[in-house]
């Protein structure tokens, strides 16, 4: 869908609608965002505009972009959901690389990784579990 510009950078014109959709609900949190091809098909821009667009939400903490796996709407619950009534629970705890963990993070198991929970609820129903792991710093 084209956007028009109305003396606005394209890729801010961009954002605003990925806003709005993350904000509505269109896209909900912990949702993955369409492929960077796709958007460029649909917004008829170039990836580099893309790209900036998504890095302003991610600015915003609107969005969180893993290597790899692509770009999410982050939960949150400060933002201003459809219904008003979402909440988000933030837990870091460590834990140990089983063999699946070990496998896509190249580590032995048993290697210490950080595991991140957001639990997102709405209206006090579970709507969005999300788990991230990373590999501890270690200092040298």
């Amino acid at each position: 869908m084209p956007t028009p510009h109305y003396g606005q950078p394209r890729y801010r014109t961009i954002a605003d609608e990925l806003r709005k959709r993350i904000e509505s609900g269109v896209i909900p949190p912990g949702a993955l965002l369409p492929a960077e091809s796709a958007l460029t098909a649909e917004f008829r821009s170039a990836r580099g505009t893309i790209r900036q667009a998504i890095a302003i939400l991610r600015e915003a903490d609107l969005v969180v972009t893993a290597h790899g796996r692509g770009t999410y709407a982050a939960p949150r619950g400060d933002a201003p959901w459809r219904d008003g009534g979402s909440e988000t629970d933030l837990q870091k705890r460590q834990v140990t690389a089983d063999v699946e963990l070990a496998a896509i993070f190249d580590v032995d198991v048993g290697t210490a990784l950080l595991e991140q929970q957001s639990l997102t609820r709405r209206n006090g129903a579970v709507k969005a579990v999300v788990r991230t792991y990373r590999l501890l710093e270690t200092e040298s």
